[in-house]
């Protein structure tokens, strides 16, 4: 007789595979990664599209949607749609850059002070309230005293340098949290150095709260960046959605009634910061077992 062979056992899904098949599934997740990725595409392609630059007199002026203007033109004949995904890539380039920079520095702080403890913790915390409480319109208002030119890299920087406290705040108690397991204890004990710790054995068993707080850090940059815009404190160069929102109200787009010009924008941002804490509440679904959606 033949030796029958075992039947291979299904393989249980690693924690990765397990992921995605929630991840796929969350309508929540789907739906704002859609839209993000839409204003993506449109903001570095779209560019693409056009001979001419966003800020070119390229029509009649005050001209309504066409199919030659998509958005219609401005009072000065510019088109309001190249402006519009023209201003789609900066935003995206300041909110990314505003937000992995506030990342940085809010785990840098958080992993340190929830992992050292006593005076370091003592001292980050007290650094962590003076840039809480730090009036940031005040700030901005004197270096744009002093600075003749604004850029998008400016802008950045401040919104990343004013933005951390929270995250370095919340990533501070998952930290304390975990320095105390078994195995963060078995390391120290091996002589591994805190740095080493932290990157190898903290920051990993983190890295879906990590990724939950890059998306608004990400999404608040995006909302801060547009808000400096609006005001007048934005760049001085170029265009985004903001700058789109602050030379419509300039030239009274609405009480010419040119809704063409300030509604794409406003939408836009709306658009985008939304869809970004739609993708933080299906992520946090994803991650959480207790509120994955089956």
């Amino acid at each position: 007789m033949s030796e029958v062979l075992p039947q291979p056992q299904p393989q249980p899904p690693t924690a990765r595979r397990e992921a995605l098949h929630f991840a796929l599934r969350n309508r929540k997740l789907v739906v704002g990664t859609v839209i993000v990725a839409v204003f993506l595409v449109a903001g570095l392609a779209g560019p693409l599209l056009f001979d001419h630059g966003p800020n070119d007199y390229v029509g009649p002026p005050m001209a309504p949607p066409s199919g030659e203007f998509w958005f219609g033109t401005t009072t000065f004949g510019q088109d309001v749609f190249a402006q519009f995904v023209y201003g789609l890539r900066s935003t995206f380039l300041v909110g990314v850059l505003g937000g992995v920079l506030a990342a940085i520095v809010g785990m840098v702080v958080g992993f340190v002070a929830g992992y050292r403890g006593g005076w370091v913790d003592e001292l980050l915390n007290m650094l962590t309230n003076i840039v809480l409480v730090l009036p940031a319109l005040v700030v901005l208002l004197i270096i744009n005293a002093y600075l003749g030119v604004r850029s998008i890299g400016v802008q950045a920087l401040f919104i990343g340098l004013t933005s951390w406290p929270w995250a370095a705040r919340a990533i501070r108690a998952q930290t304390f949290s975990l320095r105390s397991r078994d195995f963060v204890d078995l390391a120290r004990l091996s002589g591994v150095r805190t740095p080493k710790i932290i990157l190898r054995e903290i920051a990993p068993n983190m890295s879906s709260y990590l990724f939950l707080t890059f998306i608004l850090l990400f999404g608040s940059a995006i909302l801060i960046a547009a808000s400096l815009d609006f005001i007048g404190l934005g760049p001085t160069e170029g265009v985004s959605l903001g700058l789109m929102l602050n030379n419509a109200a300039r030239w009274s787009a609405l009480q010419l009634g040119l809704w063409w010009w300030f509604i794409p924008p406003g939408a836009g941002i709306t658009a985008i910061v939304g869809a970004l804490y739609v993708m933080n509440v299906g992520l946090d679904e994803v991650f959480n077992p207790k509120l994955r959606e089956m």
